[in-house]
């Protein structure tokens, strides 16, 4: 044995398989084990189709960073884990930080709402919330959206309307 080999046997109880069994596997293992994944594979089609997704879809990234207010409505894909959902959000949220004023489920339960405190930076909150919120497979989508506010309600500077002004010099 090498130097190397017993530093290994030492250091990491590395084994030498001297005395290995014969570790082929029969033809026909192999074969009735293809033929079970053969039967099993139409059945996790048909099971796709009965659930009527294809695929999983994440919660679409819709939102600007500008747009969040401190409120988020999220849409559930399925109503019995709204209040599951709504638990793991705010226990996120605690962990990170964020202060939950009003939170609450819709009478149906696909609609949830959270309205947080604004913190110092509301780009970073919001690119946190969104970043989390996006992973859920959980929920079919979410906006930034605080309720009782008008969509339009954004404050809009009103354009001055032009006033003539004289030429100082023009009159000299």
């Amino acid at each position: 044995m090498s130097n190397i080999k017993k530093l290994y046997k030492e250091f990491f109880g590395y084994r030498l398989n001297e005395a290995m069994e014969d570790t082929s596997v029969d033809p026909k293992e192999i074969d009735a084990a293809n033929k079970g994944f053969d039967q099993l594979l139409p059945k996790v089609k048909e099971l796709k189709a009965l659930m009527g997704e294809t695929e999983i879809d994440e919660a679409q990234l819709v939102n600007n960073l500008t747009d969040y207010r401190g409120g988020i409505e999220y849409v559930v894909r399925d109503p019995q884990t709204a209040q599951s959902v709504l638990d793991e959000i705010r226990q996120w949220s605690e962990k990170k930080g964020f202060t939950i004023i009003k939170s609450m489920i819709s009478k149906t339960g696909r609609v949830g709402y959270i309205y947080y405190r604004l913190g110092e930076d509301p780009a970073l909150e919001s690119q946190k919330l969104q970043g989390y919120l996006a992973q859920k497979p959980e929920l079919k989508h979410f906006r930034f959206h605080v309720r009782g506010e008008q969509q339009s309600s954004r404050p809009t500077t009103p354009t001055p309307t032009p006033t003539p002004t004289r030429n100082p010099q023009r009159n000299i």
